[in-house]
Order: C-alpha cells, then structure tokens, then sequence
C-alpha cells in the first residue's frame, strides 16, 4: 500500500549494512571529504601501457582527485607519472591528449622538462633568477607507478601510501590467465560526462539484479543455464569478483543466431567474469571483447566514466575485427548496455538530487545467487572505514531524527 510522509521517512527493518543515506551520493561536503580521505590515498588505474607505447610518448590524464597528471614512456621504457604542471607558473605542460616529446615544454614561458622529470631549461635564468634558484631544485612532481597485471597502470598521489600489491591483493587472481598470456593492446577509448554520483555507476557494475535492465542480458545470460548459480566473491579493500558463465549470444536476435566462436587467451569462450575495485574501477571480461571502466568524480552529481577496450596485441586482422565489432555493439558509445545503465543512474541522481524525502537506499538483497548485494554492502563497510562515518547514518542524525 502507499505511504504517509512519516511512513516515507522511516528507516527500513534491516540491519544498517543493508542501506545507505542518499545523502552519501548528494552531499557536497562528504564529496569533498572523499577526495581528501579517499581519492588521494588509494591506488588506481588511469590509463593501459599500451597508450604509451614508444620511448618519449606521453599521455594526459586526469585523476580521480581532480589532479592533472601526466604519464611518460622514458628513453630507457620505464612509465613515470608527473603532475601536468610547469614549476614556474603551474600552467598544464601538455594541453593535448597524447603525444610524443623528448622535452617536454611549456608554451606560456619555455621551461622545459625531460621524461625524468628534470627541469632541463629556465629560459633567462641567470639573467632573472641570478644564483637563486637552480634547474635541480624545480623539477616535476613525481607520482608513485607501477605498472600491473595486463599492463595497466596504477597510480597513487600519497607519498606515504602502501604497496600495490597490498591493495590488489588476491583480487586478480581470477584474471591472472586472460590477462598474462598474451600482452593486451587499447582499442577503443570514449568518455562519458554524467550528471550522477560516482558511487552509483559503481553500484550498477557490482549488481546483477540489474540484468532486467538491459534486454541482451536478458536473453544472453539471465534466462540461460548457468546463470542463477554464480556468486560474489570478497576480497580485501572493499573489492568484489564475480563468478562467470558461458553467454548465450545466439539467444540475442541481433546475432542472428550465432554464437561467439573467438575466445580470449588463458580464457574461455563467451565467458562473463567481472570484478570491481574500489573506489572507481571495473574489469570485465566478455570474451571475446575486455573492457576497463574508470571514473573521475568531478562533484556529488557529476562524474567522468573512462571506458576503455582492449584486444590481444599481434591479433589476426579477421579476430582484431571481431572484436572490435563485438566490444562496440555492447559497450560502445551507442552500444546496448552503457546507455541504458547511464540512463538508469541519471535517474536515481534526479531523484535524490531533487530532494524526495527517502532516508535510505536499500541494499538489501540475500540469496544464494548471483542477485545476492554483498557487492554493495562489502563496498559501503569499505566506505564506511575510510571516510570513519557509516554510509547508513553519515552524519550521525537519522536515529535522532526517527525518535521524533
């Protein structure tokens, strides 16, 4: 039956694991916050080595704190990653995505770099500076690399951070095949501006309840043997794995009947394996296409959502086709699946956004399936720890406020 104000406003019968405030996805000071307590404290992914492919190629990137950094191929093939910032006037040292550059120089007063982030060039310096100051003491900002599984590379603006391999843990160990049999190349790149918190897109990668969403799912997957005895599995720092299946695409009209036939090295054939890491990341593995997401949160109601595909590098032309086509019909710009997930999270955050008076958003779903939303409360426990306030309760004033 329908609900009274006050009925609205109470909170739901469940443990407080199994709900969040919506004001963890709207509020602009815990989005602040999460950029002090979070975003500049975890490791993360910002692009493939694939992107940078040769001595002296860089890339732009921006990370999920809001920094611009900039990933550098050194001439000893080593990746760097600096603060895209020039030590002088702090303008961006370079304004294109991608490009190659044995100095790398500032176009507003010609100071230059090299790809070790050494000041090289102070144009004028004696004249202006006398003995003041000297090239060695302004270099770049350096930002802790390394460069992981499958070639992506991982990032971490804190000095003081702990070890990658700490924070990955056992989590790619379900990938470790697929992704170090044969070394991966980027095949698409395309970003999505979204008016929708971050945690939301996370959400929907770390659910599957969503499947009645996208109709392909439907006939590919959730109607097909294999599908409901899957599970979700835990891992350390709040990430998830998935459990894979073998997906029917000669089920889904638009295959004409066909089935994929072309696999993934160290994998198996139309496979499904998805795992997500906290906060902004997910790996999927839909043979024969892979894809990387990404996110930069730019406030509580906007976030950029990187997607990136991948081949195996030294491909056939005929399998590079495939997968391509593959990776585009599903998970391209106008692909079957993003927009609608894109549309759906727009929506909750019009919802909340726009003050509907809720005072949780359930997560609550037991069972023993793949449907089950231990994602979703192993994420927020995770939130929860590093922002030190409860996702259900994040200002402490819900229980006081039902009391009355």
């Amino acid at each position: 039956m329908s609900r009274n104000a006050a009925e609205w406003s109470q909170r739901p019968s469940l443990a407080p694991t199994h709900y969040v405030d919506p004001r963890i996805y709207t509020d602009e000071a815990l989005f602040v916050e999460e950029r002090e307590k979070i975003f500049k404290k975890v490791w993360s992914v910002v692009c493939h080595e694939s992107e940078v492919p040769n001595a002296y190629d860089y890339r732009r990137c921006q990370h999920m704190s809001g920094k611009e950094l900039l990933v550098v191929r050194g001439k000893d093939m080593k990746i760097c990653t600096f603060y895209n910032h020039c030590s002088h006037r702090g303008n961006l040292l370079a304004m294109e995505p991608s490009g190659t550059a044995k100095r790398i120089t500032c176009m507003f007063h010609q100071w230059a770099y090299d790809t070790k982030g050494n000041c090289v060039e102070i144009t004028r310096q004696k004249e202006g500076y006398q003995d003041r100051i000297s090239k060695k003491d302004m270099g770049l900002r350096e930002v802790k690399t390394e460069v992981g599984l499958g070639g992506f590379v991982w990032v971490n603006v804190d000095d003081n951070c702990g070890p990658l391999k700490d924070f990955i843990g056992d989590t790619l160990d379900y990938l470790k095949d697929e992704l170090s049999t044969k070394p991966l190349e980027i095949i698409s790149y395309h970003k999505s501006v979204v008016n929708s918190n971050y945690k939301l897109w996370y959400d929907t990668n770390s659910e599957l309840y969503h499947d009645f969403l996208h109709h392909h799912n439907r006939k590919i997957a959730l109607i097909q043997p294999g599908y409901w005895e899957r599970r979700v599995h835990t891992h350390d720092y709040g990430h998830i794995s998935v459990d894979s299946m073998e997906c029917r695409y000669d089920a889904y009209e638009g295959n004409d009947g066909q089935q994929r036939q072309l696999g993934w090295p160290g994998g198996e054939v139309a496979c499904h394996k998805l795992i997500d890491m906290f906060p902004t990341m997910t790996f999927i593995l839909r043979s024969p296409a892979f894809r990387l997401d990404t996110m930069v949160p730019l406030g509580p109601d906007k976030v950029i959502i990187e997607f990136r595909g991948f081949a195996i590098k030294g491909d056939s032309a005929k399998d590079r086709d495939a997968r391509v086509r593959d990776h585009n019909s599903i998970w391209g710009p106008f692909g079957r699946n993003l927009p609608e997930d894109e549309i759906a999270i727009v929506g909750q955050m019009m919802a909340m956004k726009n003050g509907d008076d809720s005072t949780y958003i359930l997560h609550g779903r037991e069972e023993p399936s793949i449907q089950n939303e231990i994602g979703m409360r192993h994420y927020y426990g995770e939130w929860s720890k590093w922002m030190e306030r409860p996702a259900s309760d994040p200002f402490g004033n819900r229980a006081i406020a039902a009391a009355e």
